[in-house]
């Protein structure tokens, strides 16, 4: 669940492909919001034009709505949804690109809910192990 290190973030995008912009890998779970659902999805990758999310039940390409992290609310449009056994992935692009600053933030968030996760499963085995509840 630790964001990857991503030597070319910041690079231009001849270096990166045909992307406009160097994706930041993570594993961490965000929010979905649109007017026909909120879905709870893990966010697996962004940069500062668009993101991919893997959902239970993907969304249809077309649907507008909103992503949900760290704070953060980001506008945009699905694109693409590639379908599995058990949901899918969802590429999408934002309405409006976010800055590099804002991309880091959330490289320092999916960082800091690891800890975050390892702390609290902690407290709960000492909670167990101690009869509190």
């Amino acid at each position: 669940m630790i964001a990857q290190p991503f030597s070319s973030f910041g690079d231009d995008a001849a270096a990166i492909g045909r992307r406009s912009a160097a994706r930041l890998r993570l594993a961490v779970p965000a929010r979905f919001v649109s007017i026909y659902s909120t879905q709870n999805c893990i966010l697996l990758d962004i940069s500062c034009s668009g993101a991919r999310l893997g959902l239970a039940t993907p969304i249809a390409d077309g649907q507008s709505g909103y992503l949900e992290i760290a704070r953060l609310e980001v506008f945009g449009s699905i694109v693409r949804a590639e379908r599995g056994i058990d949901g899918g992935i969802n590429a999408m692009a934002f309405d409006d690109v976010i800055a590099k600053a804002q991309v880091l933030d959330i490289r320092r968030y999916a960082e800091d809910f690891a800890a975050r996760e390892r702390h609290a499963l902690r407290e709960q085995v000492r909670r167990w192990v101690t009869g509190e509840r």
